[in-house]
């Protein structure tokens, strides 16, 4: 009954977005209501069959899409905004977009893992329930600090990805950085927290941003008592422009002879480069110099990013840039999908 149900709907979307048909002609054609046709092609639209983007004439999306695939050898997919828009504002349509393409590509018997932070919180609330089963989704970097436990907010977040697609939830209860390199292998020795770390090495997905040491907005994590004084100091002085996961890079993707790292509890992009889609999210100016040493690490396949933040990464990146070549420090390989379009398309 349900799955004939679900051929109604792609009927229904089908006629009235691909061949223009009225409600009432389609209503004859399934044998039903005209009310019944529009509540089925308003259940196309809210659990992704159908997906809606209005562009301005003069977007510069799909030429940018193309030119960052080429050139960085990922996925991009490039939402239109005025030059006009407020940070919020380009934030929110990256979000929602984001939240679009995860629910496409997220299915039952996958695991998906979850970075917190500003970005992936408004990704969040743009979730739209799609159930799957016996799927997983795995917090990827601890929270805690010496604030707060941070578990409140990570766990929040992370419980909302499980509940949008009826996943299994694991948590991650370990700091954001541990105070010394010692304590943390004696913690990753401990069963409970082997447990949470084979669940992410199994992770079809990860989802995350990426963090800005410098700029107008700071990143959550340099901004909410995960680093202080000193730490913030020591970063600056080894060159640091952000991190992935809380793991920190240079401008270059370098990231292995980076004292703080070996505190931190995120997966590395090493570690992370055995997930076979990793999505970037990325909005805003201040994210352009950080992004650029991510996609230098090679840790990004896919990229969800606004178009004025996209041409700053162009701005910053250079005529010569070609493709990955944080290796020299860091041991990355860099990776990449072959593909780069504009926007998801309209199903």
């Amino acid at each position: 009954m349900a799955e004939e149900r679900e051929q109604d709907v792609l009927r229904a979307a089908s006629m009235y977005y691909l061949q223009d048909m009225k409600m009432e002609v389609i209503a004859r054609q399934l044998q039903t209501s005209r009310s019944t046709v529009s509540r089925l092609i308003k259940r196309a639209r809210e659990t992704g069959l159908v997906e809606i983007t209005l562009r301005p004439a003069s977007t510069r999306a799909p030429g940018l899409g193309h030119t960052l695939g080429t050139r960085f050898g990922v996925a991009a997919y490039v939402v239109p905004v005025p030059d006009s828009a407020a940070q919020i504002d380009r934030l929110d349509q990256v979000a929602v977009t984001s939240a679009k393409l995860l629910a496409s590509w997220f299915d039952s018997d996958m695991v998906m893992g979850i970075a917190w932070g500003t970005t992936l919180a408004a990704v969040s609330r743009h979730l739209v329930h799609k159930p799957t089963r016996g799927s997983a989704v795995v917090q990827l970097n601890g929270a805690a600090n010496t604030r707060t436990s941070g578990i409140e907010y990570a766990s929040d977040l992370i419980s909302s990805f499980g509940s949008a697609f009826d996943a299994a939830v694991h948590h991650f209860p370990v700091p954001a950085f541990f105070d010394f390199p010692d304590t943390k292998a004696a913690m990753w020795r401990e069963r409970s927290v082997r447990r949470v770390l084979d669940v992410q090495r199994r992770a079809d997905i990860a989802l995350f941003s990426v963090g800005a040491v410098a700029g107008a907005v700071p990143s959550h994590v340099y901004s909410a008592g995960y680093l202080d004084d000193a730490d913030i100091e020591m970063l600056h002085g080894e060159g640091v422009v952000g991190d992935v996961c809380t793991v920190f890079l240079r401008a270059d993707g370098s990231y292995l002879d980076v004292a703080l790292n070996a505190r931190a509890t995120g997966p590395t992009p090493a570690e992370l480069h055995r997930v076979p889609r990793r999505v970037c999210v990325v909005s805003g100016d201040n994210k352009a110099v950080p992004l650029l040493a991510a996609l230098r690490s090679g840790v990004v396949t896919d990229l969800v990013i606004d178009e004025l933040t996209a041409q700053r990464l162009l701005d910053v990146a250079g005529p010569g840039y070609g493709g990955a070549d944080g290796g020299r420090r860091s041991g990355s390989t860099g990776t990449g999908a072959t593909a780069a379009v504009g926007r998801a398309p309209i199903r």
